[in-house]
């Protein structure tokens, strides 16, 4: 069968023949896959890799490539994915997922025999499409004969052309018939009824082909599929599903002709790197699974998010690509015109552990990139790596960081098989239990098995601890160092990192919270998976941290020792605190807190500030509080100084008395008020005697003159004044009113 890229061809030999790099744009279908790659077989001796974003399109497209060359697939033409390798030693074509290609640069950074490397379907930007591309511009400055093709459906090639050298962009419009594309209304109906009812719609206007339906993943076409049977088998088509986890046999099945129509129920593989003639349906779903970093563990997983626009226009090519089709999208067009354009590169939002972790193990520490990490996801990857205690034999493993360390500290101490099993079920994203171990030794899912298995076949040896559970579970205290927590009460716990959470039906009193869900209606993360630890094997870890604190209940201070785990306390003791500058500083600051008035009398300390503006004297309370707390270390001590006898200036007695005393003898108090002049009171006859008003610093006191029942009769500051104008009728109303009292006509 001619495809559109047959006719470029020629163009794309005779650009690598004037330089090394090239770009090529193909849409969906044109052939690009399977025909550019062997096309250059031809045209050189060496070694062509093709890098593929997913696992299931290195499959087929190197089935594909085979099957055209009239081969078995591991002749010529082969494939390598993680855990399986399908090749020979005459093996000169080679799809391989981006991650392998790292892993293959560790143990031959000049990758010898080498003359191509193919990146296809680089929009995907995936986190090792953009570590491949930078690693392989690096090797092109070593080997100058090392060809670089990028190829992309849907791309700005202008800036991958610049990055490669300003290098020739060749383009293949290919052939797309019309598309009547259709929307949806919103439905709350579950995904696999809302496929249905879009497949009876196509059938009712006329089925000419075959209908492609994408789903996010393998347990949503497992639903569709049962949705759908009913309609199919009534009408003969055929349910074929297409995703990852199917065998070779299976996905061959999916995409090769059949003597019926078909109802292809596939993940977004079939979007690009894979044709399926016959098409002339899509049913669009709008959702897929995504690579995504869980913000807690760092481990990848996927979840199912909106595509983008640029995806959604691919998956509706899929259907005019041999005739006019039609597109039923289950979003509205509201929804499409909401999406963003296209998908973020995952280098701009992803963790980097696994990058930063391969730069290390090849000694790389600069490196030109397409577009440049976050120098904050960086550092981050670099802290973790550090804390882990990263070696060149994580990298050599086809796991995230964590549990790369996990699996090799496990095979240190003696526990490899337990270490692949937990390594396995984390991988997997394995789901059912909250306790680690309970879930590594459940039953699993055959994907977790798959993993499994190829783990022990790396990390050889068997189990030779048996003796319970210590060995593995300090390996996964080694693979997650920062994710220790300690349970307070009642599911409560307290993690290192300084937060806290919930994990209900806790009965561990120290742990390692492997997975956390943040949740709104529980206030605080809920811990998802966990192990049981030992404190004590976390002291090698822990330092000592020795702190002041305040008892408010004793009002001291105290010195605090503690073994301290991050921010999580081992264990502490109580003591306490000797004098010291550090320990008065502390007890100043309580003090002042609790105020003057809670060491003297604070009417006291008022009056006695009082008298010190009268006199032209400021008083610094506080700071002589202050002063007081030096050599001391609680409130105890600070009550059996004197604070006020502390803060009372010297020779305040003589510019400001605190008495004065009167001609019967007696003394008074002298009160003395902000912008007022001081004033003393007593009964009237307390001042007989008394020519003139007393004086303070020059100034007349104010007399408060007081009947017999200490009621004010009189208020001067002119006493003399007082006797000679206003003590008679004075006088005349007491004699009247207290006739036993003597009131003398001459009081002075």
């Amino acid at each position: 069968m001619k495809l559109p890229v047959d006719e470029l061809l020629p163009r794309i030999f005779d650009a690598l023949d004037r330089g090394p790099n090239l770009v090529i744009e193909a849409p969906p279908g044109a052939g690009k896959t399977t025909r550019v790659p062997p096309a250059l077989l031809d045209r050189g001796r060496g070694e062509i890799l093709v890098l593929e974003p997913r696992r299931l399109a290195a499959r087929l497209a190197a089935r594909r490539v085979a099957s055209e060359l009239g081969e078995p697939i591991g002749e010529t033409v082969g494939y390598q994915v993680r855990f399986e390798d399908v090749s020979g030693p005459r093996t000169r074509l080679r799809f391989l997922t981006e991650g392998v290609l790292t892993r293959r640069l560790l143990s031959d950074p000049t990758l010898r025999g080498v003359s191509t490397v193919i990146l296809d379907e680089f929009h995907e930007r995936h986190l090792e499409t953009d570590l491949a591309l930078a690693l392989l511009r690096r090797l092109q400055s070593k080997r100058r004969d090392l060809r670089l093709i990028v190829m992309s459906a849907t791309l700005d090639a202008a800036p991958v052309a610049r990055y490669l050298g300003d290098c020739p962009v060749l383009r293949s419009e290919g052939k797309l018939f019309d598309l009547a594309i259709e929307y949806t209304p919103h439905s709350p109906a579950p995904l696999e009824e809302q496929v249905s009812a879009a497949l009876e719609r196509i059938v009712q206007r006329g089925l000419t082909g075959d209908v492609l339906v994408f789903l996010p993943g393998a347990a949503e076409i497992r639903r569709a599929a049962r949705a759908v049977e009913p309609l199919a088998s009534r009408l003969g088509l055929l349910v074929l599903p297409l995703h990852g986890d199917l065998s070779p046999a299976e996905q061959d099945r999916a995409i090769a002709p059949a003597n019926r129509s078909k109802v292809i129920l596939s993940t977004n593989v079939a979007e690009s790197s894979v044709t399926i003639e016959g098409v002339t349906a899509v049913i669009d779903s709008g959702l897929a699974r995504v690579a995504v970093d869980s913000p807690w563990t760092g481990l990848p997983s996927v979840e199912v998010r909106r595509i983008s626009q640029a995806s959604a226009t691919q998956r509706a090519g899929r259907a005019g690509r041999t005739a006019p089709g039609r597109v039923i999208r289950l979003y509205s067009a509201e929804d499409f015109h909401r999406r963003p354009p296209a998908d973020i590169p995952e280098i701009l939002r992803r963790e980097l552990s696994q990058l930063v972790l391969q730069l290390r193990a090849m000694g790389i520490t600069e490196l030109k990139w397409l577009d440049e990490p976050p120098e904050a996801a960086f550092t981050a990857a670099s802290a973790l790596l550090d804390r882990l205690g990263m070696t060149p034999e994580m990298a050599e493993l086809p796991l995230p960081p964590r549990l790369a360390k996990l699996v090799l500290e496990a095979r240190v101490r003696g526990v490899p098989e337990k270490g692949c099993a937990v390594a396995a079920v984390l991988s997997a994203g394995e789901r059912g239990k909250t306790d680690l171990l309970a879930l590594a030794e459940s039953d699993w899912r055959p994907q977790t098995r798959r993993v499994f298995d190829q783990l022990r076949k790396r990390i050889a040896g068997r189990d030779v601890r048996t003796e319970g559970d210590s060995a593995i579970l300090q390996s996964i205290l080694a693979a997650f160092p920062d994710r220790v927590a300690r349970h307070r009460r009642d599911g409560e716990l307290l993690l290192s990192s300084g937060g806290s959470a919930r994990f209900p039906n806790c009965r561990w009193e120290f742990l390692v919270a492997v997975d956390i869900e943040e949740r709104r209606e529980h206030g605080v993360p809920l811990v998802r998976l966990a192990a049981p630890i030992e404190p004590e094997w976390l002291l090698e870890r822990a330092s000592e941290r020795i702190s002041l604190e305040w008892n408010r209940t004793a009002e001291r201070i105290e010195q605090v020792t503690a073994l301290v785990y991050d921010q999580l306390v081992i264990e502490e003791t109580r003591a306490p605190a000797a004098p010291g500058e550090e320990v008065s500083r502390l007890l100043a600051q309580k003090a002042l807190e609790a105020g003057i008035g809670r060491f003297a009398d604070q009417d006291a300390v008022e009056q006695l500030r009082s008298r010190a503006a009268f006199a032209g004297i400021q008083i610094d309370a506080e700071a002589v509080l202050v002063t007081l707390c030096q050599g001391r270390t609680n409130f105890m001590q600070l009550e059996a100084g004197d604070l006020l006898a502390a803060i009372h200036p010297p020779h305040l007695s003589h510019a400001a008395p605190e008495r004065l005393r009167l001609p019967v003898g007696h003394e008074v108090q002298v009160h003395y008020e902000p912008g007022k002049p001081p004033w003393i009171e007593s009964r009237l006859q307390d001042f007989f005697g008394m020519r003139e008003s007393p004086r303070i610093g020059g100034a007349p006191v104010v007399v408060h003159l007081l009947a017999p029942n200490r009621r004010p009769v009189q208020v001067t500051s002119d006493l003399a004044g007082f006797w000679e104008r206003l003590y008679p009728q004075v006088r005349k109303e007491l004699a009247r009113r207290y006739p036993k009292h003597k009131w003398p006509e001459k009081p002075v």
